[in-house]
């Protein structure tokens, strides 16, 4: 690899970032609501009534730096962003930060999106794969045919359907939450068994959707992989076909998937926010679903910047090693 090729891709990575740095502070302030009296409207609602309501939205206002330019704001944002990688305080949660609040609910949800999407990635390429294989009994194809369906419910109807089907009407796994409410924490076995157990529905709304395309996919590309002239090499020389299937076949036809698998992540983390909220997940998009309904400009700012970075980054990082996975391929 060319450092010409690297510094061109570091340079495109940075502008995407910067371009979406600008969108993200732009949008939210498209909107009529202001996010001080949002907040003060919610402490209402709850019956805490403020004597002097008019000198504490100017207290935040000033304490927030809203009441300055538009384009000061933004050039302080940037700074913060770049620079010292800080969102700022939430209004919501005042005085924390936005960027412990993201940390706090990260763990949350990538054990929730890792799992659910390895899962689906695993099992559907493999099905895809086996799909296309002539010599798969017909047994196996059969399930390429019930996972297909599952590709086209979205998440949160998917949701629906298993917590009533499994929580409901069959009572085997917790309807909502992430433990059992007051039990005792630490890191122990029937600590984790109870965070197992009450992950086990929000994977499989995620999985299951997921399974049927990677499915699809993956017989397209195996279907093409197995015309090429390597594999009837391969087959002349006599070789075992279980080695073929897995060493010239699936290793072939995976290249593609792994970019789409990147770029999946961050698709699945915005389709995640309905699930967390329909499970009472308390993962990144419970976070930006709270950030949305309180209007917390800054919240909203940090969980979509860290969304766009991560799809950025893992795009760059799949780029970079593809020569690596595939030797074929050299950046020049």
């Amino acid at each position: 690899m060319s450092w010409k090729y690297l510094l061109k891709r570091l340079l495109i990575f940075f502008i995407t970032i910067l371009v979406a740095a600008t969108l993200n502070f732009l949008v939210p302030r498209l909107t009529p609501q202001d996010p001080i009296t949002a907040v003060l409207g919610a402490m209402a609602s709850k019956g805490i009534v403020l004597s002097d309501s008019e000198s504490v939205v100017q207290m935040y206002t000033e304490a927030f730096g809203l009441d300055q330019p538009v384009i000061v704001q933004y050039f302080k944002y940037l700074g913060n962003i770049f620079f010292r990688f800080d969102f700022g305080y939430s209004i919501s949660y005042y005085p924390n930060k936005v960027l412990p609040i993201i940390l706090n609910a990260l763990p949350w949800t990538m054990g929730l999106l890792l799992i659910g999407n390895l899962v689906a990635f695993l099992i559907g390429n493999l099905l895809g794969a086996l799909c296309a294989w002539k010599k798969t009994p017909r047994f196996f194809r059969g399930f390429i045919y019930v996972l297909m369906p599952f590709s086209t419910i979205p998440y949160y109807v998917l949701a629906l359907l298993l917590m009533y089907l499994l929580a409901i009407l069959n009572p085997i796994f917790p309807i909502s939450g992430a433990t059992t409410a007051g039990a005792a924490g630490g890191f122990t076995l029937a600590h984790l068994q109870d965070l197992a157990v009450h992950a086990v529905l929000p994977i499989l709304s995620v999985a299951l959707s997921l399974i049927g395309f990677w499915a699809l996919s993956m017989r397209g590309i195996m279907s093409t992989v197995l015309g090429e002239d390597y594999l009837t090499y391969a087959q002349a020389r006599g070789l075992r076909g279980g080695r073929i299937f897995y060493h010239y076949g699936i290793k072939n036809a995976v290249l593609p998937q792994y970019t789409a698998f990147a770029i999946d992540l961050g698709k699945i983390m915005c389709g995640s926010v309905l699930v967390e909220i329909l499970f009472n997940y308390p993962g990144v998009g419970y976070v930006l679903y709270n950030a949305l309904r309180t209007a917390d400009y800054f919240v909203m700012q940090g969980v979509i910047m860290f969304i766009i970075f991560t799809v950025a980054l893992a795009t760059l990082i799949m780029d970079l090693i593809y020569p690596k996975l595939d030797p074929r391929i050299q950046y020049d």
